[in-house]
């Protein structure tokens, strides 16, 4: 199951764990990215809690936290090259993954039309 935020991440829901990653949208806002700090495995968030920063050649960012749950894992590649997020958002250039409190929750996240609308 793919759900987006309205705050530009994606998730992507395989049985209670939520890989979480920013759209190319974000992307193509931020510009090239040169610096990615990741959340420690095991911390607790909450929803829309900052997770995560990117800095980019225009801007630094934070990536929240889309759902409340722990950090079970974190994609170190992206802090050794930041230009994995801008060659693949939706892939190998994925943040971290979540395990989550309630999956239910997910529900009130956007599909991906509804996030194509938002950003269209």
């Amino acid at each position: 199951m793919l759900k987006f935020t309205e705050e530009h991440e994606w998730l992507k829901i395989e049985g209670g764990v939520a890989t979480v990653g920013i759209t190319s949208y974000a992307v193509d806002q931020l510009g090239d990215l040169v610096f990615v700090e990741l959340p420690e495995v095991g911390s607790s968030f909450s929803k829309n809690d900052a997770a995560a920063t990117v800095e980019s050649v225009k801007a630094a960012s934070d990536v929240y936290c889309p759902l409340d749950g722990e950090i079970t894992e974190v994609n170190l590649a992206i802090t050794a090259d930041p230009s994995l997020v801008n060659s693949d958002p939706q892939g190998a250039g994925w943040f971290f993954k979540l395990k989550l409190k309630n999956p239910a929750d997910a529900d009130g996240l956007l599909e991906e039309a509804a996030y194509k609308e938002l950003t269209a």
